[in-house]
């Protein structure tokens, strides 16, 4: 795709003014035409160095507070203090959203160990909020349903053990509590679909009791080998306590405050690494179109949002939305959601505003009127680039979700490049890279690092991006005023819901 330099030219500053002003000083009716060359400016201006530029400043910062970015960690802090810095540079109005959260913190590795023949340590992934244990005790597998999530799945057989338990129907943490109170030790909870198992108990869980998550293929071979006496061992080392942390938000100093503009993404990293596709893409994305698009003259009022502690269950979103005075929150034309958007192995995922690719009882769900608008925005969006797209389902996984809840119903929208699960055959004949290899395979662990990003996706997700943005700037007509029906657009499969992103799963 055409790309300038990182710098802008003063052709091209000219020829961005020009085109701005024209398009602000327009007609209604002529705003959704002349918006397109807003489009096409901004994209020209905003570039994948431009990008990569923050993301190696967050990589830095992680490097000097313990490896991460974690709200509640020095780490989180400085990235708000970075962005602040940027945002306030470029000629926002910025202000810091205070609040207080349960945060989680790993001061030790985790391990997972089989004692038994053949001794040895076993991958798996700490459950977030999970409380300490250092424990050696046989394996055993639930009385009842093996999803556990019933008191009476449990009984006599699970005390004192380390109780195997698949994921579905209900929360982890309830999955965990039902162990613990039965007696069991510890747990590990399998996947029920292929690839690595990442989630977390919620920030409410308090139990000390320990849980780690494995993948489907070593959760059924650990169960096999139960009857045959299997023992493992589980070690975690973590920290469960209140702490303060902040949302940043940035608000242009053009367009009308009555229709607002909002796009988002969140700053914060899992504890284990330094979170640089998951969130620093989609950050560091923003933090690039907002320096680009601050010279814009815009119709409408645009703010930007990096959140808080959504790797705690979207707590900063969750808080914004619960703390909107009605009048305030009814000037919110519409929020578009980033959380990674630089997946090493790559899909182009639209969120499916309208639900019209995933059956019930999937756990996805329907956009508010207007979101069915967003979604078709950016298939066709895609399409005029000759770059295929699929939908993601709208699983209340990122802070797109408190926008969505009832009651408020904001339509939403946005992108997504795939997290922990595998790529599909067909996946990879449509947008290359590796079938049976995850979207992305550092998701939540220490190797998420500035190597862990494709330029490739940054740079053709951060155009979509930034032609949302500033097309909606101008326009929110199509939204705000939607037609109804499907969306359409979509230029490939929908992969059968491979986006799903399980930052915060707790229910499924």
């Amino acid at each position: 795709m055409g790309r300038t330099s990182g710098r802008w030219s003063r052709g091209l500053l000219a020829t961005t003014l020009v085109t701005a002003l024209a398009v602000v000083a327009a007609p209604a009716p002529a705003q959704a035409n002349l918006g397109s060359l807003g489009s096409w400016a901004l994209r020209k201006a905003v570039t994948a160095k431009g990008i990569q530029k923050h993301l190696k400043e967050l990589q830095k910062i992680a490097d000097r507070n313990g490896g991460n970015r974690a709200s509640g960690a020095s780490g989180y802090d400085r990235s708000v203090d970075y962005a602040e810095k940027v945002l306030r540079r470029a000629g926002y109005r910025v202000t810091r959203q205070k609040f207080d959260f349960q945060t989680f913190l790993i001061n030790t590795p985790s391990e997972l160990q089989r004692t038994s023949a053949p001794a040895g340590d076993l991958p798996h992934r700490i459950m977030s909020y999970s409380g300490s244990a250092d424990v050696t005790a046989p394996a055993s597998v639930p009385a009842g349903d093996s999803q556990g999530c019933a008191a009476s799945d449990f009984g006599p057989a699970n005390v004192g053990t380390i109780v195997l338990i698949s994921r579905g129907t209900c929360a982890f943490g309830q999955k965990a509590s039902n162990a613990a109170a039965a007696g069991a030790a510890a747990t590990v909870i399998y996947n029920n679909i292929s690839g690595d198992l990442s989630g977390t108990l919620g920030n409410t869980y308090t139990l000390d009791f320990a849980a780690l998550g494995v993948s489907q293929a070593l959760g059924q071979e650990l169960v096999g080998q139960v009857a045959g006496g299997l023992t493992l061992r589980v070690f975690t080392d973590t920290y469960r306590g209140m702490a303060s942390t902040e949302n940043i938000l940035a608000e242009s100093r053009w367009g009308n405050p009555g229709n607002v503009v909002m796009a988002g993404a969140h700053l914060d990293s899992v504890p284990e690494g330094p979170g640089i596709n998951d969130n620093g893409s989609g950050s560091a994305a923003l933090l690039e179109i907002a320096e680009k698009m601050s010279v814009f003259p815009t119709r409408n009022r645009v703010r930007f949002a990096l959140w808080g502690a959504e790797e705690a269950n979207l707590v900063g979103s969750t808080y914004y939305v619960a703390n909107l005075p009605a009048a305030e929150r009814d000037k919110i034309a519409l929020y578009l959601n980033f959380d990674m958007v630089g997946s090493p192995n790559y899909v182009r995922f639209v969120y499916d505003g309208d639900n019209s690719a995933f059956p019930p009882g999937t756990g996805s769900a329907v956009g508010p009127p207007g979101s069915g608008a967003i979604e078709k925005l950016f298939h066709d969006y895609f399409r005029s680039q000759r770059l295929a797209s699929a939908e993601t389902p709208f699983s209340g996984r990122s802070d797109y979700g408190p926008f969505i809840a009832a009651g408020v119903d904001i339509p939403s929208g946005g992108l997504f490049t795939g997290a922990e699960l595998v790529k599909t055959a067909e996946e990879a004949r449509v947008y290359g890279g590796t079938a049976g290899v995850a979207y992305d395979p550092c998701y939540h662990q220490a190797c998420d690092d500035i190597d862990n990003i494709s330029l490739k996706a940054i740079d053709e997700m951060s155009d979509a991006v930034a032609h949302a943005v500033i097309t909606y700037a101008y326009d929110t007509r199509s939204v705000t005023a939607p037609t109804g029906g499907p969306a359409s657009g979509t230029t490939a499969p929908a992969g059968g819901g491979g986006g799903l992103h399980d930052d915060h799963e707790v229910a499924i």
